[in-house]
C-alpha cells in the first residue's frame, strides 16, 4: 500500500506543485508545501476514503496547511509568482511567444484573490468537476462557480487591455472558458 501511495504521489506531484504555486504565489513555498502534504498523506494514508480521489484529498491537504501557514506567517516575504517564469522549452518566436503569454497570465494570476486563483487552477488546469472543487475547497458548489465566473473575467479583463500593439501576449478568451464546457 505504501509503495504504491508513493508512485501515485510521484504521478500527481507537477499537479501538486502548480497548485501549490497558484495557493502560496511562490515556488519555494509551493514546493515545502507540497513535500508536506506528500509527508501527511503517506502517514494518513488509512484515511482516505474508499472511492475517494487521491488528488482531491491532497488539494483538501494541501489547502488546510496553507490557511494554517497564513494564519501565522503574515509577516514573513517569499518570491513573487514570477519566479516561475524559467520554464524550458525549444528556442524561436513561438517559444517567445508562448512565454510572454504565459508570463502575462502568471502576472494577472497573481493579482486575483487566492480563492479566485485556486479555482481557476483545480477547475481549469487540474480539470476537477466543480463538485470536486467544492470538497477540496470546503466550499458550496455555487461558491465555486461564482469564483470561476469572477475569476475568468477579471482574468480576460487584464489580459484583454492590452490590446493589439500587444498581439504576442494576447490570450484568446475561449482558453478560458475551455472547462465550462466540461462541468
Amino acid at each position: 500500500m505504501e509503495r504504491e501511495m508513493c508512485v501515485a504521489l510521484a504521478e500527481l506531484l507537477p499537479r501538486l506543485r502548480r497548485f501549490g504555486v497558484a495557493l502560496t504565489g511562490s515556488i519555494a513555498d509551493a514546493d515545502e508545501l507540497v513535500q508536506d502534504a506528500c509527508e501527511r498523506a503517506i502517514r494518513r494514508a488509512g484515511q482516505l476514503r474508499d472511492g475517494a480521489r487521491l488528488d482531491a484529498w491532497l488539494y483538501g491537504i494541501m489547502r488546510n496547511r496553507w490557511m494554517d501557514e497564513v494564519r501565522w506567517r503574515r509577516i514573513r516575504r517569499h518570491e513573487d509568482i514570477e519566479a516561475a517564469s524559467e520554464v524550458p522549452g525549444e528556442d524561436g518566436q513561438r517559444m517567445s511567444d508562448a512565454r510572454m503569454t504565459l508570463d502575462a497570465v502568471r502576472r494577472a494570476m497573481a493579482g486575483l484573490p487566492e480563492e479566485q486563483r485556486a479555482v481557476l487552477i483545480l477547475v481549469c488546469v487540474d480539470g476537477l468537476s466543480y463538485k470536486e472543487a467544492a470538497n477540496v475547497l470546503g466550499v458550496a458548489i455555487g461558491t465555486v462557480m461564482s469564483r470561476l465566473s469572477r475569476g475568468r473575467r477579471a482574468l480576460h479583463a487584464v489580459l484583454a487591455e492590452r490590446g493589439p500593439a500587444d498581439e504576442a501576449r494576447r490570450i484568446d478568451p475561449p482558453i478560458l472558458q475551455r472547462a465550462s464546457a466540461s462541468h
